[in-house]
């Protein structure tokens, strides 16, 4: 018997059928799905301190379950003391049985974990069904030990979805039990 993911699962089973109702879609190859999750992490002080971009990409990693990668600087920026290819962030694409996994773990454990949480606002969609949320602290993650972080950063998650309109994809993420704010 093969893993699958609690999340995975329901949108098979349940979330499909929700959406074709809703939406009238003809075909489920026509509705909308989850595509990967993109954690990012832009560092502005890695620039002075190489060490710091090692133990942001360390904690990523722990986050998200697979390695992250540095990026870097596409162009010189003399008012910042940048010079193009010098390390300047941490990201990581999950997809598959780790997105789902991830998905999980953020909305069942993190985002209730954030201080003075009430539910998320729902403008970050970007008009093509895709979601981008920031987070303020990277400690609200299980996995991070707070004793041994030392510095606390904030990271971007971007939810890439194959919807056509935001009110395809705010319905997808709805169905998967995201905690928007009820307007």
């Amino acid at each position: 018997m093969s893993y699958k993911p609690r999340l995975r699962e329901k949108y098979s089973q349940e979330i499909i059928a929700e959406l074709t109702e809703k939406f009238g879609y003809k075909t489920v190859m026509k509705v909308p799905r989850l595509q990967k999750i993109v954690l990012s992490q832009g560092m502005g002080d890695a620039v002075a301190d190489k060490k710091l971009i090692d133990s942001a990409a360390q904690d990523l990693s722990r986050i998200a379950g697979q390695k992250a990668i540095q990026t870097l600087s596409k162009k010189d920026v003399s008012n910042f003391k940048l010079r193009k290819g010098m390390p300047i962030g941490t990201k990581v694409t999950l997809r598959g049985n780790k997105m789902y996994d991830f998905l999980d773990r953020f909305i069942s454990v993190a985002l209730p974990r954030t201080r003075d949480f009430r539910g998320i606002s729902s403008t970050g969609f970007d008009g093509r069904g895709n979601f981008n949320l920031g987070v303020k602290e990277h400690i609200i993650f299980p996995e991070i030990d707070i004793d041994k972080v030392n510095r606390i950063l904030g990271m971007d998650v971007t939810f890439v979805t194959t919807a056509d309109s935001d009110e395809e994809g705010r319905a997808l993420l709805d169905a998967f039990g995201f905690p928007f704010i009820k307007k």
